[in-house]
C-alpha cells in the first residue's frame, strides 16, 4: 500500500496557503511524516532592474528580500502551528512550478499539498495556475486544497485538526484510476473513513437499459476492491449518469465529502489547459479538497 513519509507544502502566505498548511500539518502528524515548507520569490533579477549596473546594491537588495521572506515564513509557521511538527523551511527565487517540482524530487516527497483559489470561468482555465501545472507534472500525488463547503478543520486545539470521515473515489477503471484506488483504500483505513466508489456513465445511447447498465457497473465497482483489501473500512458504491465532473461535484456536496480522490493524467497539451479535464474541473468547481494521483 502507498506510504506517506514526507510532505511538501508550498505557500504564498494567502488564505489558501493557510488552508493547505492545516492539511499538510494534520497529514504529517497522522502519518508521522517529515514536513517541508516552501516559499518561492519571483525571479529577483526583475525586481531590481532600476539598479542597472550597480551590482553591490542589487545583491544587497536580493539578500534583504530573501531575509524578509525567511522571517515571514517563520512567522507563518509560528502563527499557524497546530501540531508539534516543525517543518523544514525553504525560501527560493525563480519560477514556482520548476522550483516546487525540483524540491519535491530532491527530498523524495510522497505528497505535495497546495492551496487553490477554485477560480471559475474559461479565462481562468486558459491561464491555469501553479497548482494545476504541478498536478500535471508531479511524480507524486498532489492534494489541491480549497476551503471546504462544510466544516472539516477543528477550531479547537487539536494535534490532528483535519478529520477525514468521508472520502469519494472517482474511477473509470483506467490505470490511473487503479493507482488512485490504492491510495483511497489506504487512506480510508488510516482514518477509519467511509469510502464511496463512484463511476459516471457518460453519453449513454438511448437504446441502453439504464437499470441493467447501472447494476452491471455497480457490481464491477464492488469487485474492483477485493475483500482482503477492503477489510477495515466501510465501502459503498454509486453509479450516476451525466457529465463526470458535474456528477462528482454534486455527489461530493450532497454527501458532505471531506476528500475526493481521482486519477490524474499528466498531460501538458493546450486543449487540457483550455478546457480542463474532469480532475481539473472538480478541483476548480468542487466543494472540497481533491487528491490527484498519477501512475
Amino acid at each position: 500500500m502507498p506510504q506517506i513519509k514526507s510532505i511538501l507544502c508550498p505557500v504564498d502566505f494567502s488564505e489558501f496557503s493557510v488552508n493547505a498548511y492545516e492539511y499538510a500539518q494534520s497529514l504529517a502528524w497522522h502519518y508521522k511524516a517529515k514536513l517541508f515548507l516552501q516559499h518561492v520569490l519571483y525571479p529577483l533579477h526583475g525586481s531590481f532592474a532600476a539598479y542597472g549596473s550597480n551590482t553591490e546594491s542589487y545583491e544587497k537588495g536580493c539578500r534583504q528580500l530573501r531575509a524578509d521572506a525567511e522571517e515571514k515564513l517563520q512567522q507563518f509557521v509560528t502563527r499557524h502551528a497546530r501540531t508539534e511538527i516543525r517543518p523544514q523551511c525553504f525560501v527560493q527565487d525563480g519560477w514556482a512550478t520548476d522550483l516546487i517540482l525540483s524540491l519535491a524530487e530532491a527530498q523524495a516527497v510522497n505528497l505535495i499539498v497546495m492551496g487553490t483559489h477554485g477560480l471559475r470561468g474559461i479565462d481562468r482555465l486558459m491561464l491555469g495556475s501553479v497548482t494545476e501545472r504541478i498536478l500535471r507534472r508531479a511524480r507524486c500525488p498532489v492534494l489541491a486544497v480549497r476551503k471546504p463547503a462544510h466544516h472539516v478543520i477543528s477550531s479547537v486545539h487539536d494535534p490532528e485538526p483535519v478529520h477525514l470521515r468521508k472520502m469519494l473515489l472517482c474511477t473509470d477503471f483506467s490505470e490511473h484510476a487503479h493507482r488512485a484506488t490504492e491510495y483511497a483504500v489506504s487512506m480510508a483505513k488510516e482514518y477509519g473513513a467511509e469510502l464511496t466508489l463512484l463511476h459516471v456513465l457518460e453519453d449513454v445511447p438511448r437504446s441502453t437499459d439504464l437499470e441493467s447498465a447501472t447494476e452491471k457497473m455497480a457490481k464491477q465497482l464492488e469487485e474492483s476492491i477485493v475483500p482482503k483489501t477492503r477489510k477495515g473500512c466501510i465501502v459503498k458504491v454509486a453509479v450516476e449518469i451525466g457529465k463526470p465532473y458535474q456528477q462528482i461535484i454534486q455527489l461530493a456536496l450532497e454527501a458532505q465529502t471531506d476528500l475526493v480522490i481521482m486519477g490524474a493524467r499528466g498531460r501538458g497539451a493546450l486543449d487540457t489547459a483550455i478546457f480542463g479535464s474532469t480532475t481539473y474541473r472538480v478541483i476548480q468547481l468542487g466543494s472540497c479538497p481533491v487528491l490527484g494521483v498519477h501512475i
